[in-house]
């Protein structure tokens, strides 16, 4: 691993370690060592791994030092089509599965899910569940953005004897990053080197008895707890002879107040005794004026930088809280003198042992700790006492022959950073630390400093918990972008679980930054799917980024076989985006259904507008007889209905929860007319028919139950789930625009969904009640949608009409919409209020015209906001943009 030291602005030091001599023969060979072969052959082929996609910003030598090849490389995987051939399941026939229709919901208590932080990640018990319904014993399952590589471990877990179609899947895992990757090949190969946890304790060990004056201090504090702030000075006497060990040491950023400018520190501000909320109203203590951002500001000094040989200008931190245990009890104290001597003497010293320095890149989320702290450098997310002790543990750690042991300690030593550096928050009202604030670079005002000597070794009794059920024979890592995954034979796939990037919500290169420093291989962020404006990415970006990269699981996936895209994001123009990506690489959407990991986020848990949940869509590949015959009746009524039959085959009979049978939206009239134009348009076919004359078709083919509709021979099994549990309820939907308004109507007045011919009086009421009318929609008139879209009959209530009489008012309407598209496009300027249904009908038609630039053109009109929120208007604009190209 490579370590870049900035000694001027271009000048670097290669590599950190020393010769072959200096290393340390702790723990020896171990079984499974790399072989110098098989270094030497990824060597030579390094190379030409770096034309692809995403391959991580490092030597030679610091990618080789990190592989473990041929199961883990830290640069695009050469081995991936050996592995596949080697572990191609010939069993027998795949048995074609539906969606998997059961909401998830599972803990965070697994000690394998904790065995590493990461900024976000999937429990592999909720992952389980898909595994065993999409697959058998020996499939191979991909994920192409694997994080911390929880698919591998579910599909590893399959093998527990409680599951009936138990088996070990094999697994490819691929992630732009080398933070996941690296964090992926290890909790994925637990049996390897558990067993090395008690020689990284006597490491860790050792380095703690030579430090042992940095992770001490004098017995002079009171009992942990009290809460009673006047009895807390001196509430013990001096005991020179006594030693305790640090559990922590509270830091407090400094102020002063603009009025006086009386130098202030924020802990003695906020905190009142333990458990004690902070006052309202913060006070000078010297004027007494209420302090708010204007009259409170940080204090700035300068200090000398050892490592980068300069002054720079931070933020002042202080200790002001000592956290030490003697014995079994727990004991806190202000800093004394020794304390603070010890931390000037620190200061002042140079680390003897080097350690990675690396400049923070230009992004959203380091722009924080530059602007508050002025944290330039990984180094300064570490106090100078961690620091020293880390370049230790290092460099003992890279200094040890056996492959196995090092990357063990690697990855125990990199799951410590998070907790061990400046971004470990200190809340006073809950008096205690709290860790980092989830997806953020944020220093808070009051810290914590765990020694990481002390924090190792909890994270070793807890890896202790985990049990050795992973292997790394089954699996196979690669590092390197899934927009180009050329490295994997076509149709090769058995099942994908994936959970992408959220759009603008994590940005994993940024926030991996302190990891990657001290493995020494960076992510390419080109590559990176993300909405970021330092990036200078949007949500188009992120689109045709996420659209790349799905287009390559659909090349790489078998035929008819399943994608499973797990999603978090509050966004709705995010979610189309992804939606949108799915159709457009060649994906049908077939379900989409909840996964609840229980333990919010911060945000989740104080925010009210953040997803609660994740949403879990269900997609498939088409089989190439479908695509086959498609082709062949592209553009008829004949190649709607081949599609129409295969796609009611996919979806799920019926669907439960919590023992009664629901509705399913996807086997519904408007669902399904919208799950056949995306098929057409996403294929750049013209769609031969129109909606009443689809729902007309719908009818004369199919067989119809509570509003949706089966095959033939579906009707049974769905007929006895409901004299079993009773007719389910209708589904509630969502009214915004004119399409759901009329969608809504057709529930209303058709009996066959349940409904019946009303009045207009009849209807009021509830449409004004369901109405909820966005704010760009042209306002909608309840007679109007009923003398557009139904009959009324002699006693003046209304109803849906039969197929010829909808026709003709569906022709009707169309041109009525046309004249009003026309306008749109005849005139210039943003379009804030507008006929969403007249921009639908006018992209529809200028497709099938091939007036790709019209498209465009009036979707540039919209806001931008409009146009990423609605699933439709999206596909015909990402369609005419790929077809303009």
């Amino acid at each position: 691993m490579m370590v870049i030291k900035k000694k001027t602005e271009n000048e670097v030091q290669d590599t950190l370690f020393p010769g072959e001599d200096a290393f340390s023969n702790i723990g020896g060979p171990s079984d499974d060592d790399i072989s110098e072969d098989i270094l030497e052959d990824l060597r030579q082929i390094i190379s030409q791994q770096r034309e692809i996609d995403g391959t991580p910003i490092a030597s030679d030598d610091d990618i080789l030092r990190l592989s473990i090849p041929k199961n883990y490389t830290a640069c695009p995987n050469p081995y991936i089509a050996a592995f596949i051939q080697e572990n191609s399941n010939s069993s027998g026939s795949y048995v074609s599965r539906g969606p998997f229709v059961k909401d998830i919901s599972v803990g965070k208590n697994d000690p394998l899910y904790f065995a590493h932080s990461y900024s976000t990640k999937v429990p592999p018990d909720a992952i389980v569940p898909f595994i065993l319904h999409y697959t058998s014993p020996g499939d191979i399952i991909f994920d192409g953005f694997c994080g911390t590589g929880m698919t591998g471990v579910a599909s590893q877990l399959c093998a527990r004897k409680e599951f009936e179609n138990k088996g070990v899947r094999k697994a490819i895992l691929v992630d732009l990053s080398p933070a996941a990757t690296f964090i992926a090949a290890n909790s994925n190969s637990i049996r390897s080197w558990r067993k090395y946890l008690e020689t990284i304790e006597k490491i860790i060990s050792n380095i703690e008895k030579k430090h042992s004056e940095l992770v001490t201090t004098n017995h002079v504090g009171w009992v942990r707890g009290e809460k009673d702030i006047s009895r807390r000075v001196n509430a013990i006497k001096p005991h020179s002879s006594i030693m305790g060990d640090i559990n922590y040491v509270v830091w407090s950023d400094v102020f002063h107040c603009t009025e006086c400018n009386q130098e202030l520190i924020y802990w003695d501000l906020v905190f009142k005794g333990p458990g004690m909320p902070p006052p309202q109203v913060l006070l000078c203590p010297n004027c007494k004026v209420a302090l708010t951002n204007k009259t409170l500001e940080r204090t700035w000094i300068l200090k000398f930088d050892l490592e980068l040989h300069t002054t720079l200008k931070q933020a002042k931190q202080v200790p002001v809280l000592v956290n030490y245990s003697v014995g079994k009890k727990r004991f806190e104290k202000f800093p004394d003198d020794r304390d603070i001597a010890l931390l000037a003497k620190l200061d002042n010293e140079s680390i003897i042992n080097r350690i990675p320095i690396v400049e923070l890149p230009d992004g959203f989320n380091t722009e924080q700790p530059k602007k508050s702290h002025g944290f330039t450098h990984v180094h300064h997310f570490f106090t100078r006492r961690n620091l020293i002790m880390m370049a230790d543990i290092w460099n003992s750690i890279n200094h040890l022959k056996d492959v196995t042991l090092r990357d063990a300690a690697l990855y125990v030593f990199t799951g410590c950073i998070q907790r061990v550096c400046k971004l470990n928050r200190y809340m006073p009202v809950h008096d205690r630390h709290v860790g980092p604030l989830s997806g953020t670079l944020y220093v808070s005002q009051i810290t914590a400093e765990i020694p990481i000597t002390n924090y190792f070794k909890e994270r070793i009794k807890d890896l202790r918990r985990i049990k050795p059920e992973t292997d790394r024979s089954n699996v196979c890592i690669s590092t390197q972008s899934s927009t180009d995954l050329r490295n994997i034979p076509n149709d090769s796939i058995d099942y994908i679980f994936t959970d992408p990037p959220f759009g603008g919500n994590l940005n994993y290169s940024e926030l991996n930054i302190l990891i990657e420093a001290w493995l020494g291989v960076k992510s390419d962020q080109k590559p990176e799917a993300v909405v970021n404006s330092v990036q200078r990415k949007e949500i188009s970006d992120y689109s045709e980024l996420m659209r790349s990269c799905l287009s390559e699981f659909n090349r790489i996936l078998k035929s008819g076989r399943w994608i499973t895209v797990e999603f978090h994001n509050s966004q709705n123009s995010i979610w189309n985006s992804i939606q949108e990506a799915i159709g457009q690489a060649g994906f049908i959407v077939a379900d989409v259904r909840t996964l609840d990991k229980q333990k919010g986020t911060t945000k989740q848990l104080t925010f009210d507008s953040a997803v609660k949940q994740d949403l879990v869509i269900s997609a498939y590949k088409p089989n190439g007889n479908l695509e086959a015959k498609f082709r062949l009746n592209a553009g008829t009524e004949d190649g709607v209905w081949e599609f129409i039959r295969y796609h009611l085959g996919k979806l799920p009979v019926v669907v439960l929860k919590d023992g009664i049978t629901i509705v399913n939206a996807e086997r519904q009239a408007f669902l399904l007319f919208d799950r056949m134009v995306a098929f057409h348009i996403q294929r750049g076919v013209m769609v031969p028919i129109s909606a009443p004359e689809f729902y007309a078709g719908l009818e004369q083919r199919f067989t119809r139950r509570d509003g949706m509709f089966f095959l033939p021979d579906q009707v049974a099994e769905y007929d006895r789930a409901v004299l079993e549990s009773g007719k389910p309820a209708q589904l509630s939907l969502f009214v915004s625009d004119e399409k759901t308004a009329i969608t809504w109507l057709r529930q209303q007045l058709d009996p066959a969904s349940g409904g019946e011919p009303k009045t207009q009086g009849d209807l009021t009421n509830d449409f004004n009640r369901v109405m909820n009318r966005a704010k760009h929609e042209q306002p909608l008139e309840l007679i109007e949608l009923l003398k557009q879209n139904f009959l009324q009959d002699e006693d003046g209530k209304w109803y849906v009409p039969d197929h010829n009489k909808a026709s003709d008012l569906e022709k009707v309407r169309q041109r009525a919409l046309l004249k009003e598209f026309k306008e749109y496009t005849e005139n210039t300027g943003r379009l804030k209020v507008f006929r969403s249904e007249a921009v639908r009908f006018g992209f529809s038609d200028c497709f099938k015209r091939q007036e790709y630039e019209t498209i465009i053109k009036v979707a540039e009109r919209l806001p931008e906001a409009v146009l990423r929120e609605d699933p439709d208007l999206l596909m015909y604009y990402d369609s005419a943009l790929l077809r303009k190209k």
